[in-house]
């Protein structure tokens, strides 16, 4: 079984791409980010032609995560228990009264299904926007529940399969980007942010990638980047315990990042025995 990562940044840009990177890896499951589309407007035909399920949760052209699948895809869920939603305003004295923003509805930033005996979400994580701001606490309050809901479900079953892929907007170490004195903002590598990433980590999950790759996962579109390789590592797979112990290889797809029309973002990938 193979399980792949993309943040794609628009499904109706780049759907050939993605059949294609589903054809030339022979993927079992591709998780998406970014599709920047509702579901009625994904270019549903070309892959089920292609043999290929869909599940597709967007809002309207922001955000946006989906599931393709060799396979049909079951439980379909379009948020994790506890998942915040936001929105820009004045602090009304809510339990997030600290981080200066008021529980709104919710993104479309995470889609669950299960699919050959696992469980697999794709999820976008919050960018952040800038440390301090609304969106950046936000982000981390996501992270929180997002970390809440895999140990509630590891809790339940500590031999469950599941998978939670996807562009997590966090530069885990500062071996995962060109240069950490280039990022003058200071957002992706916070100490709170990267608390909050390894933070899955003690709850009992595994990032599965990084064994099997070391690349980048995203080279911005100015200043000639990609050429330049100043990329940064943001895309990862974290498991669960059953799941991590069955992955037996893995690539970061940075040749996608090539050509007319490329993502930002490239795919990473991980097989299981």
């Amino acid at each position: 079984m193979k399980i792949a990562t993309w943040n794609i940044n628009s499904i109706r840009t780049r759907w050939e791409r993605a059949l294609a990177v589903l054809e030339r890896h022979e993927l079992d499951v591709l998780a998406l980010q970014e599709i920047k589309c509702k579901p009625e407007q994904f270019p549903l035909a070309a892959f089920e032609e292609a043999g290929y399920h869909v599940a597709a949760h967007g809002l309207n052209q922001w955000n946006g995560v989906a599931l393709i699948a060799r396979e049909p895809l079951e439980d379909v869920r379009t948020e994790f228990p506890g998942q915040p939603g936001f929105v820009k305003g004045e602090v009304t004295g809510t339990d997030r009264e600290s981080a200066g923003y008021l529980a709104g509805p919710l993104e479309a930033r995470a889609i669950g299904a299960r699919v050959g005996g696992v469980d697999v979400w794709s999820v976008y994580v919050p960018n952040g926007r800038a440390v301090g701001d609304p969106h950046y606490h936000y982000k981390l309050d996501f992270l929180r529940a997002l970390r809440e809901a895999a140990a509630s479900w590891l809790a339940a079953d500590a031999e469950a399969q599941f998978a939670i892929v996807g562009d997590w907007n966090v530069i885990p170490t500062d071996a995962d980007v060109w240069d950490p004195a280039a990022m003058d903002h200071g957002l992706y590598l916070t100490d709170a942010e990267r608390e909050a990433f390894f933070a899955f980590e003690q709850v009992g999950l595994q990032e599965m990638s990084r064994a099997f790759a070391t690349n980048y996962t995203f080279w911005d579109y100015q200043k000639l980047r990609f050429p330049k390789n100043e990329g940064m590592r943001i895309d990862f797979l974290y498991g669960s315990p059953a799941l991590a112990a069955r992955a037996v290889a893995g690539e970061i797809d940075r040749d996608e990042r090539k050509g007319k029309g490329a993502s930002d973002h490239v795919p990473v990938i991980v097989e299981f025995e």
